[in-house]
C-alpha cells in the first residue's frame, strides 16, 4: 500500500467503541501515548478491527493546532 501520508504510527488496538454510525478506535502507540481515531462502521468492519490487532495510524493533515 502506498500512501502521500508521512505520518504513520504502528500501534495496537486498545479499545472499540460502536455507536450507530461510527466506530472510535483507541490505539497503543507506545511510551504511554494513546491516538484516538473516528471511523465509519463501515470501515471497521472492512478492517475486522478487534481489540489487539496491530494496526497503522496514518495521520495526514494540512494543519495542526496546538493549544496550552
Amino acid at each position: 500500500m502506498k500512501l502521500s501520508a508521512r505520518n504513520a504510527l504502528k500501534g495496537k488496538v486498545e479499545k472499540l467503541n460502536r455507536g450507530a454510525v461510527t466506530t472510535t478506535v483507541r490505539i497503543d502507540v507506545g511510551n504511554g501515548i494513546h491516538l484516538t481515531s473516528s471511523i465509519t462502521n463501515d470501515a471497521a468492519d472492512d478492517l475486522a478491527l478487534k481489540v489487539g490487532d496491530e494496526v497503522t495510524a496514518i495521520i495526514k493533515s494540512s494543519d495542526v493546532i496546538v493549544g496550552k
